[in-house]
């Protein structure tokens, strides 16, 4: 039997199971349901957040969150637009394209939706996010913003928009940089998470 066949998808918003993922990370340690995570996700899941996980042989191997823009992580801003917030799937799982199939499920799952944006990093010391892996998933750049990490290391790294239209002529999304630069707060895995213990209101500067 293949690899791949073992394999299956749940969704945590809609399920009890494995609901301890709601609020962190699979690739990140164990943590309390800090606050900003908790405040962001009663106020997405009503409007059509998703968090669903890859399991294979009943372990959990990958992991994809998404949600209409308006409620994303990130400010991206279009009409019926989907944002994947994030896509992750262990070293040990690749090679089995299950990254793609978990983009196919929530392409399936949001048939409506004119299109799907994300974000890329490109020079940037994670691994995630990465413009070459996006673009593999079937991304297009749209817009980018050169930065640098004002806690962390001093590199100039770039954040890009991503694209991938669902409906013949859909309007491409923008991304409002104002807001970007002030990091995120409800993911404390993410690459550019604001730390609460961080006082500046920007934890990334423009270049």
């Amino acid at each position: 039997m293949k690899l791949a066949s073992q394999a299956r998808i749940i969704d945590i918003t809609k399920t009890d199971g494995y609901r301890k993922y709601l609020y962190r990370c699979i690739a990140g340690p164990p943590s309390k349901q800090y606050e900003k995570r908790m405040e962001y996700l009663k106020k997405a899941i009503p409007k059509g957040f998703h968090k669903k996980l890859l399991l294979l042989n009943e372990q959990v191997v990958g992991q994809i969150e998404y949600s209409p823009a308006e409620v994303s992580y990130y400010p991206v801003m279009g009409d019926d637009v989907i944002v994947l917030n994030c896509i992750w799937v262990f070293r040990k799982a690749k090679g089995h394209n299950f990254g793609k199939r978990l983009l196919e499920d929530m392409i399936e799952s949001e048939k409506e939706a004119s299109g799907f944006a994300t974000i890329a990093l490109e020079n940037h010391w994670s691994p995630w996010f990465r413009k070459d892996q996006i673009e593999k998933l079937g991304f297009k750049p749209l817009d980018s913003i050169s930065v640098v990490h004002k806690a962390k290391r001093k590199r100039v790294f770039k954040i890009y928009l991503m694209w991938m239209p669902n409906a013949k002529n859909a309007k491409p999304p923008t991304l409002n940089t104002q807001r970007l630069v002030e990091g995120l707060t409800c993911c404390t895995a993410h690459p550019i998470y604001h730390p609460q213990t961080y006082e500046p209101k920007q934890i990334l500067q423009e270049q």
